[in-house]
């Protein structure tokens, strides 16, 4: 209900947000992530709703890549065709790089320990892999504290729902733009993405 809520908010925010973006297309990326990103993404990108990523802290790379492909539609899972699609199509290279610095400046948000047994599965998973399904240690790519490796994005003190809801659509085939994580959840359970999920929002 929690989520519907924030989807019907963020709907009717955008639609205004767009308009206002359409009308000042030259506003600096901190007016611009105060004045239209920060209804979804909330204050310097600490957003409050697990529908929405944190971008405080983000790595620069990812910030811009995700930006772009929402720009060119080549990622297109449904969330992404509702709230980014119109919002990027007005951004210029420019303006991109400038929102990606921006953000990647900014404090990241403190992660917070989950269930003890759920935290100790997914630090497994994250630090060794599952070698039996092929899947390949969380860290080699995302950084022993989820921090994050340039176009790898930082994990930690992300919204877990968020994480969870990513791994699904990785593993359904609705965010099709990251192949090599279409090739790590492929053998991944729904218990295994929700312990993984759990530790790396809690570094």
């Amino acid at each position: 209900m929690k989520a519907s809520i924030a989807l019907a908010v963020g709907v009717s925010v955008l639609l205004a947000s767009g308009a206002a973006l359409a009308q000042e297309p030259q506003l600096q990326a901190p007016e611009l992530a105060n004045n239209v990103c920060m209804s979804c993404h909330g204050p310097e990108g600490r957003s409050v709703s697990p529908v929405f990523p944190r971008l405080a802290g983000q790595q620069k790379a990812y910030i811009k890549a995700q930006l772009e492909a929402f720009r060119n539609h080549t990622r297109a899972d449904p969330l992404a065709q509702a709230y980014m699609w119109g919002i990027a199509s007005q951004l210029s290279d420019s303006g991109i790089d400038e929102l990606a610095s921006y953000y990647s400046a900014q404090q990241p948000v403190a992660g917070t320990a989950g269930d003890p047994a759920l935290m100790a599965a997914g630090k497994k998973i994250y630090t060794d892999g599952i070698p039996a399904e092929q899947v390949p240690a969380c860290s080699s790519c995302h950084g022993v504290n989820a921090q994050g490796v340039g176009a790898f994005p930082r994990l930690g003190g992300q919204h877990p729902e968020y994480l969870l809801a990513q791994l699904d659509r990785f593993k359904s085939g609705e965010r099709a733009n990251a192949p090599i994580m279409l090739g790590v959840v492929h053998n991944m359970t729904a218990d295994q993405f929700k312990a993984v999920a759990a530790y790396a929002a809690s570094k």
